[in-house]
Order: structure tokens, then C-alpha cells, then sequence
């Protein structure tokens, strides 16, 4: 009995090329997943170094200064500033951050004295213990768990020491020799597609540096704003919980309620009123930096749908955490320009003017 050739069509089915590749595909999603914090690192210290090459970019065009030492310059310049501060307010910071801490417990109480004299307050307590008798823990007279979260995301922030400092020295030997890395990434592609890919980290580039210039304006904004409005109504934290409303500003949506809650529970030890007026302070300056401060920022930076924002930040903050949600706008910028370059214009031909 002779054995017959496989048809053409079989062969090439059975050809080791679409196996290998899919195989090696399949291996890379799945090392990107178990290094996903390496690579969240790296991200960051990308963006960082687009910040670094901005500033050495604007001072090559100033002062003719070249690239290399324009980086060291503005990376020095940035240590010495955050060195300055920290040594004129850090020992103030840090007092008024565990006079917050330690007067949490005290405004939840005063907060649970409040539920239980109030008809509305009765009522969440029963149904809270109705919902811990269904199978849940129920309230135990301690600070919720949203608490503890901002504690340890602040903690996890300002206390990893080792990890900035690695994610700012990889941003500067990135910022020093970003055309051999960008060149380095571009020799992965192949030769057909390589231009083409170019302009698309080109493109990414120019967006991330437009949307943290975009974002810097705005965290500083709104961090001067929501600590001038609490000095002025007298509270005694403004500089912490300033500085806190500005760093959370970072993250949509999520930002304004991780800074308002200590903020409006602290006021809450100083009386009722002052509560109130705290609480009242963050919605309207979240409302004048949503209506207004913002719109005129995405002019300039980058215009992200609302709505994929959110899904962005549940997404993300689900898989890598914290991390995750920091980054959630960058990463979602970086998808949507990806999406629009490769897939819509490249794979489905849709090509349209800008």
C-alpha cells in the first residue's frame, strides 16, 4: 500500500510556521501577564522620560543646549525641587498627615453618633445588619474599609522608596538615549511596516507628552484651589489635604472622592458646619475643574470619552491594582491611538482625515 501526498491545501495547514507563531504568541501574552508589574513600571518611566526630553527639548530650543545634558539638567533640576520642598514642608506634611490619620477614628464616631440619633441613620444601621446577618461582616464601630484602601494606597505611594527611585533611573537612561531604544523597538518590526510604525510611536509619543503636561497643569491647579479654600475656612490640615486633592486628581472620577472623604470626615472633628462647608468646597471646585479647567486643557492635551474613562479605570484597576488605575488614562490614550492607527486604519482600511 502507497501512501498518497497530502493535498496542498493540508500541507500548508500542517505547516510549523501559524503553529509556531500562535505558540509564541500565546508565550508572550503570558510572560506580559506574570511581568505585568515590570512592565507598568516600564510605562511609567516612559512617560516620565517623554517629560524629560520635553524639558531638554525647551531648553535646546532656548539656550541651545544638546539633549544628554539637557536631561541630566532637568532631571536634577526636578530631584532638587522635590528635595526643597520636602525639606521646607516635609516635617509639617508629615505631622499634619498623622494628626489626619489619628483623627479618623474620632470623626467616624462622631459620624456613627449622627446615624443612630437620625431616622435615615437608624434605618442604613438596620439594613447594615440585616446584610451582615445575610452572610457578610457587618460594620464593627471601626473605620470602613475604604479607609484602610487610602491608607496603604498613600502608604504604598510614598513609601517605595526602592521603586521610584529604580523607575527614575530607568526614565533617565531612557531620556538620554531615547532614538537607539526607539530604534532598537522599531528593528522588532518588520521592514515593510517599520516607517509606518515609526509615526505611530511618534504619534503616541507627542499625545503622552501632551496629556501630562495637560494633567501637571491640572493636579497643581486644583491642588492651590482646594488647599486655599480650606485655609480660608479654617481648617487646620489644608497643606496635607491640598496636596492630596492635587496627587489623586490624577485619577478620574475615582480622584475626587479618595481626597473629599478624609478631607470632609476630618472637618467633621472641628463641627457639623465646617463639614459641610469642606464637603460643599470639592464639588464646586471638581465642578469648575470639570466644566471648566479641563475643556480647556483637552484642547490642548488629549479630548478621552467619559464613559471609556470609567471602563478604563475598572479595567485596568482591576487587573494591576493601584498601578493600574493610576496609569488607566495613559494606557487607555496609548489603546485608542493603537486601535485607530493599526487595526482601523491598517487592518480595515478605514483610513479618514484627521
Amino acid at each position: 500500500m502507497t501512501d498518497r501526498p497530502l493535498p496542498s491545501d493540508t500541507q500548508a495547514r500542517l505547516r510549523p510556521g501559524p503553529i509556531a507563531t500562535i505558540f509564541a504568541g500565546a508565550l508572550l501574552l503570558a510572560a506580559a501577564w506574570q511581568w505585568s508589574n515590570v512592565l507598568l513600571l516600564g510605562f511609567g518611566a516612559i512617560l516620565i522620560a517623554i517629560a524629560l526630553r520635553g524639558g531638554a527639548s525647551l531648553l535646546n530650543r532656548r539656550f541651545g543646549l544638546s539633549f544628554k545634558p539637557g536631561v541630566l539638567l532637568c532631571a536634577l533640576a526636578a530631584i532638587l525641587v522635590i528635595a526643597g520642598i520636602v525639606a521646607w514642608a516635609g516635617p509639617s506634611i508629615s505631622g499634619q498627615f498623622r494628626q489626619l490619620i489619628g483623627s479618623l477614628p474620632r470623626a467616624w464616631e462622631q459620624v456613627e453618633g449622627w446615624l443612630s440619633s437620625s431616622s435615615f441613620g437608624q434605618f442604613l444601621e438596620r439594613r447594615m445588619e440585616n446584610a451582615s446577618q445575610g452572610g457578610g461582616s457587618g460594620p464593627t464601630g471601626s473605620i470602613p474599609s475604604v479607609f484602610g484602601y487610602l491608607t496603604g494606597t498613600l502608604t504604598t505611594v510614598f513609601g517605595s522608596v526602592a521603586n521610584l527611585v529604580l523607575l527614575v533611573t530607568v526614565a533617565i537612561f531612557l531620556a538620554l538615549d531615547a532614538p537607539m531604544y526607539r530604534g532598537g523597538a522599531l528593528r522588532l518590526v518588520p521592514q515593510s511596516y517599520r516607517a509606518r510604525a515609526g509615526r505611530i510611536a511618534d504619534e503616541l509619543a507627542r499625545a503622552l507628552g501632551r496629556w501630562m503636561g495637560g494633567q501637571a497643569l491640572d493636579m497643581v491647579l486644583v491642588a492651590l484651589v482646594t488647599g486655599l479654600g480650606l485655609w480660608l475656612l479654617g481648617v487646620p490640615l489644608a497643606l496635607v489635604l491640598g496636596l492630596i486633592a492635587g496627587l489623586t486628581n490624577i485619577i478620574p472620577v475615582v480622584g475626587p472622592f479618595m481626597s473629599g472623604i478624609p478631607a470632609v470626615l476630618f472637618a467633621l472633628t472641628q463641627g457639623f458646619d465646617l463639614a459641610i462647608y469642606v464637603a460643599l468646597l470639592f464639588v464646586v471646585v471638581q465642578q469648575l475643574e470639570g466644566n471648566l479647567l479641563m475643556p480647556l486643557i483637552q484642547r490642548f492635551a488629549a479630548d478621552l470619552p467619559p464613559a471609556l474613562t470609567v471602563l478604563a479605570i475598572l479595567a485596568f484597576g482591576s487587573l494591576f491594582g493601584f498601578a493600574g488605575i493610576v496609569l488607566a488614562t495613559p494606557l487607555l490614550l496609548v489603546s485608542i491611538i493603537l486601535v485607530k492607527r493599526v487595526y482601523v486604519e491598517d487592518i480595515l482600511g478605514d483610513r479618514q482625515d484627521d
